[in-house]
């Protein structure tokens, strides 16, 4: 065929499609067909376990012959052997069915488009058979329209509503990519001071930032005055990106904020994000488990004292256990952490990392034992955002 192709969409659901060959471009392309309800079958002298694996389709391992592709609306001929993805295309060819040969795309009847779906949209990208171009060209546009820069989104969808972003650790390219596309699409960003603050200087002019820790609350708790805040300015028919540090639902107060949408009739969206408490240590070369070290972490928030009448930490439990601790929020008091989980009887020399500032430019880290953390940590002048890590894993990569 010639190098230009009719680009157009195929409703295959419920007519047969036959994809001959097993192989890594079959295993490729089937899951788009059987997402598109196609009666797929597939005739292989051998298939990867991948393909032997896969629900919705008919797998037979033999020889293709003539013959099967009678009543297929159709073909994809994807084997190895060049003699048998013509005979494919011959066939087709008699029987006026279509076809894409994946060796030699232009000696097909039709080329697959390099393509994705999103938000409702199937974009497909044909570049006169030039696969490498195609992609690339796929791929720009696909992030293009993931960050904002292709208006994408369905009108009506999003004025209105409440997104609850987790914006990640601190570095600005850990958010997701729902989570940078939400940003792109917002009209009122409400931002923590642990939101990644290069993430707030994309946004366009027109986007109104509001800092959450100087709302004025007056003598209303500052939670219920950022509520207030998100949900009057949905009323008002903006798209509100509620942007917090981390995860929304991690010692962040996201569900609070959820409630008090959902109270109000507001429509929220919730966009997990990378957690510190997981990603800090990773990318200071800790794992919080590894295999045969600890089969066990825990998370802690340190907002309030052991011995704080509203602590719910089991701290004797923590003590006792042998895997990994990880401590948020707890510089102020480490003093009495520490106390608590020796008093415990977690041992002296238990490995300790403390990680300030953690995936960002201004990371440092700090390593001790849990009987000499606290006065390394005052003597080192370590100052929050950090993160402290309790246990064998902590010993790892120094």
């Amino acid at each position: 065929m010639t190098e230009n192709a009719y680009l157009v969409g195929l409703r295959l659901g419920g007519r047969k499609v036959v994809v001959v060959g097993g192989g890594t471009v079959a295993q490729r392309r089937l899951p788009l067909l059987v997402a598109n309800g196609a009666d797929v079958h597939v005739i292989s002298r051998s298939a990867t376990p991948a393909v032997e694996a896969m629900d919705g389709i008919t797998l037979e391992i033999r020889e293709f012959r003539d013959g099967d592709l009678s009543g297929a609306w159709y073909a994809i001929a994807a084997t190895d052997d060049p003699a048998v993805n013509a005979a494919v295309v011959a066939e087709a060819e008699r029987n006026r069915i279509f076809c894409v040969r994946a060796d030699v795309a232009r000696e097909g009847t039709a080329v697959t488009p390099a393509s994705f779906e999103y938000e409702g949209l199937a974009v497909g990208v044909l570049a006169g058979g030039d696969h490498r171009r195609s992609a690339a060209i796929r791929s720009a546009v696909h992030e293009a329209l993931q960050q904002g820069l292709i208006a994408g989104e369905t009108p009506g969808v999003l004025p209105g509503g409440v997104a609850l972003v987790g914006g990640g650790p601190g570095d600005p390219e850990l958010i997701t990519v729902r989570g940078r596309r939400m940003l792109a699409q917002a009209d009122v960003v409400v931002a923590d001071r642990l939101a990644p603050p290069e993430l707030l200087a994309e946004l366009s002019p027109h986007v109104e930032v509001i800092d959450a820790a100087k709302i004025p609350y007056g003598r209303a708790m500052a939670q219920d005055a950022i509520n207030e805040v998100l949900v009057d300015r949905a009323r008002a028919g903006k798209f509100v990106v509620r942007l917090k540090g981390g995860d929304p639902f991690v010692f962040a107060r996201g569900y609070e904020e959820v409630i008090a949408c959902a109270d109000a009739g507001i429509p929220v969206t919730v966009v997990p994000g990378v957690t510190s408490a997981i990603a800090v240590p990773a990318l200071a070369g800790v794992p919080v488990t590894h295999r045969g070290v600890t089969h066990e972490f825990v998370v802690v928030s340190g907002h309030v004292a052991p011995d704080h009448p509203e602590s719910l930490v089991n701290w004797n439990a923590l003590a006792q256990m042998s895997g990994t601790i990880v401590l948020l929020m707890a510089v102020e008091r480490i003093e009495q952490f520490a106390k608590v989980l020796l008093d415990g009887g977690r041992p002296a020399e238990t490995p300790v990392l403390v990680v300030q500032h953690g995936t960002t430019a201004a990371q440092r880290t700090m390593r001790a034992t849990l009987g000499d953390a606290a006065e390394r940590i005052r003597e080192d002048g370590v100052r929050p955002p950090a993160i402290i890590v309790i246990g064998p894993v902590a010993a790892f990569g120094g």
